[in-house]
C-alpha cells in the first residue's frame, strides 16, 4: 500500500509517516516510480509506534525496542535486547512516566477539591 491509504487506514497523517521513516521506525520498500510502499503489517506497525509514542517514549527508545516487540502485548527476548544503557535509558523513562503521573494525580486532587468547595458554596 502507498503512504495515502497507510495513512488513513492508521489515522496518521502523511507528515508523520515520513518522520517516523525518517527516524528509522518504518522501512518501507520503493516503488520503481519511487513512491513508498508498504507491507500490510505496516498498520499494526504504525499503531504501536503511535501507542508507544503517546504512553511517553522518545523516538530514540522506541528505536530501540521495536525490533524486539512482536505485538500489541508481545515481546520476544534476545539475547542482545537489554543492555546495560538501554535499561538505563527505559528505567530513566519509567521514573520521568511516573512524576507525570504523579503531577497528574495531584492536578486531578486539586480540581476535585475546588469543586467540591465551589460545592458547597452553592448549598
Amino acid at each position: 500500500m502507498r503512504i495515502g491509504e497507510l495513512s488513513r487506514r492508521t489515522g496518521v497523517h502523511t507528515r508523520m509517516l515520513r518522520y517516523y521513516e525518517e527516524q528509522d521506525l518504518l522501512h518501507p520498500e520503493r516503488a520503481d516510480n519511487g513512491y513508498r510502499v508498504y507491507p500490510p503489517s505496516a498498520v499494526q506497525r504504525v499503531q504501536q509506534i503511535r501507542g508507544l509514542l503517546d504512553s511517553g517514549l522518545t523516538t530514540e527508545i522506541i528505536r530501540r525496542i521495536l525490533p524486539f516487540l512482536d505485538g500489541p502485548g508481545g515481546i520476544h527476548l534476545h539475547p542482545e535486547c537489554l543492555t546495560p544503557e538501554l535499561a538505563g535509558l527505559l528505567e530513566a523513562e519509567a521514573e520521568r512516566i511516573q512524576q507525570r503521573i504523579d503531577c497528574l494525580a495531584r492536578n486531578r486532587d486539586a480540581i476535585r477539591a475546588y469543586l467540591a468547595a465551589v460545592r458547597d458554596l452553592r448549598k
